[in-house]
């Protein structure tokens, strides 16, 4: 099976479908994280690209996969370039985490930092500017879409989850004083929660 990742990052999906056996590339815009792929995957071919011009041949691979990606894409661009890499009958999926705030403390926790990704979302909102809209504007290039949703516990301990969400572009784009004073409301909820407060813990998603 020949993949490619593409906004791969630091590689975390591109080492898992290397342990399935695929015959992976990755490809990913930002050098930074590309020059870290590249040191933790050595074997795995890199390079970098954008989905809207992705450096690949004509019908040469079998599935894309977009990991926490394809909201970022310019979907006029990247849908026929996708196309066009790919081999007749091949895939695209995205790939979103979603808080599953079914659990108490994890809506409580969306809540404080103010997340959009959550299951009750994510379920209750199809039709918004959201993931899901992401995949259905696919429709005109792939068809028939698919959805599923698969249930996941990361390991995780305070320190790493606020490092985690420190990255999301939400909190990224805030002012310095704003990212401060949100990113101590959420380490503050945390050291307080029975479940999260005394080393590591699963973070349903």
């Amino acid at each position: 099976m020949r993949v490619v990742d593409v906004g791969a990052g630091t590689g975390i999906l591109t080492g898992a479908l290397a342990r399935l056996g695929a015959d992976v590339v990755a490809v990913e815009p930002d050098q930074a994280m590309l020059a870290e792929l590249r040191r933790q995957l050595p074997g795995v071919r890199a390079l970098e690209g954008r989905a809207e011009a992705l450096p690949l041949p004509d019908q040469s691979v079998d599935a894309v996969l977009c990991g926490q990606s394809m909201h970022w894409f310019d979907l006029d661009l990247a849908l026929p370039e996708i196309a066009r890499v790919l081999t007749p009958g091949g895939v695209l999926a995205g790939l979103w985490n979603v808080d599953d705030d079914r659990v108490g403390w994890v809506a409580e926790l969306a809540a404080i930092s103010e997340s959009r990704t959550t299951l009750s979302r994510w379920r209750a909102t199809p039709e918004a500017d959201t993931e899901q809209g992401v995949l259905r504007a696919g429709s005109s290039w792939f068809a028939p879409v698919e959805e599923g949703e698969f249930g996941h516990g990361q390991l995780r301990s305070a320190d790493s989850l606020v490092a985690s969400i420190a990255t999301n572009s939400r909190i990224l784009v805030m002012d310095e004083a704003e990212r401060a004073r949100t990113l101590a409301a959420i380490r503050a909820f945390l050291d307080r929660r029975p479940e999260t407060s005394t080393g590591e813990f699963t973070l349903h998603c």
